[in-house]
């Protein structure tokens, strides 16, 4: 990972044991956003990576714009649904990743542990990306 991902400091998650553990570890999940234009809550599954205590979620390489990603430039707030072994329900805001060192870093490590048939370029040059930044449990 370059440096410009490693100095950063994970977003610190004070939630059970079980739900840290499970965020520890990229995995499938839902987010639920609120469409722009209609206020409604708009749910879809989507992989999250863990990459050194940051959650990033991302999607594969095409020049369309996601609709979530419009949902989320218009209201960052979201909820990340874990829905595996453990399931929990976790409030989060998005922050786009738009500056192209650090989205080459993050894809750069994507493509090496998770993705391997993917291409830095494309994913750099067409994939969405988010981090995610976990608001502390209530």
């Amino acid at each position: 990972m370059s440096n410009d991902i490693a100095t950063r400091t994970p977003v610190p998650v004070s939630h059970e044991p079980a739900v840290s553990r499970a965020l520890a570890k990229g995995q499938v999940i839902d987010i639920t956003t609120t469409g722009r234009r209609s206020g409604e809550p708009r749910r879809i599954e989507i992989v999250f990576h863990n990459i050194d205590g940051r959650i990033f979620i991302t999607g594969m390489p095409r020049r369309q714009e996601r609709a979530w990603l419009h949902n989320l430039r218009a209201d960052p707030r979201f909820t990340l649904h874990l829905k595996g072994e453990i399931r929990s329900d976790i409030r989060a805001t998005a922050r786009e990743v738009t500056d192209e060192t650090e989205r080459r870093a993050v894809f750069e490590w994507i493509v090496a542990h998770a993705w391997r048939q993917q291409d830095v370029e494309a994913m750099t040059a067409y994939s969405p990306l988010i981090e995610v930044l976990i608001a502390p449990a209530a």
